[in-house]
């Protein structure tokens, strides 16, 4: 795929906004106890770096959001975490765990950008298929990026917990997108107008359980 057809494949956001709200004593409530002592000090680091970052330009927000989760989370496989073959955890339960795979990663920095201010439709939630093995390697698998849209046309920023920098999408030559979503809906290559997000249970089962949390999402 070229990179003029990999960058139309990662599509455009639709225009709209939304922001991340949360009752503050309820979610601190919620992960003393659920996770204890430990989780509650991950919980401050989490709001730290928000309060640290709001008002910061875009990139430096990105970066920040992007190295604290992939810093505070360990990479794991749901079976390990969570007993179960695919589990979308709020950032609360990642935070609480400390560990999570790569969908994990994904909300948690979605959700952070959004209590930043970002608006939702400059970010997706992005399945691809990831080449592993380094140069020459045939071998793929399924994983899931957050891509950050300046402009409605532009080229998304990809964060990824499998590599660090964050890149433009065409230099990413090792992601081959397969569909992208985000709360406005989920969106196809090739599709004329988005689907709707409830579509995805996973989604609003996660939504869900963050507003048992505290969560405004």
């Amino acid at each position: 795929m070229g990179v003029a057809a990999l960058v139309l494949a990662w599509l455009a956001p639709v225009p709209g906004r939304s922001a991340l709200e949360f009752d503050l004593a309820r979610v601190q409530q919620t992960m003393q106890s659920r996770f204890g002592a430990q989780g509650v000090q991950a919980l401050q680091d989490w709001l730290r770096m928000l309060e640290a970052q709001a008002g910061r330009p875009p990139a430096r927000q990105l970066q920040a959001v992007n190295d604290f989760w992939n810093h505070t989370v360990l990479g794991s496989d749901d079976t390990v975490v969570w007993g179960e073959a695919d589990y979308w955890a709020t950032p609360l339960e990642s935070l609480g765990k400390r560990a999570g795979d790569c969908e994990d990663f994904v909300i948690g920095k979605y959700f952070s950008l959004m209590r930043l201010g970002v608006p939702v439709e400059k970010l997706r939630l992005i399945y691809v298929r990831a080449r592993v093995g380094g140069v020459g390697s045939t071998q793929s698998i399924a994983h899931m990026v957050l891509g950050y849209y300046e402009k409605p046309t532009s080229d998304p920023l990809v964060l990824d917990n499998l590599v660090a920098d964050i890149m433009p999408a065409s230099q990413r030559s090792d992601l081959t997108p397969a569909f992208s979503f985000n709360g406005q809906g989920i969106y196809v290559a090739g599709a004329s107008k988005a689907a709707p997000v409830e579509r995805i249970s996973r989604w609003r089962g996660l939504l869900s359980r963050m507003q048992q949390e505290g969560f405004m999402p």
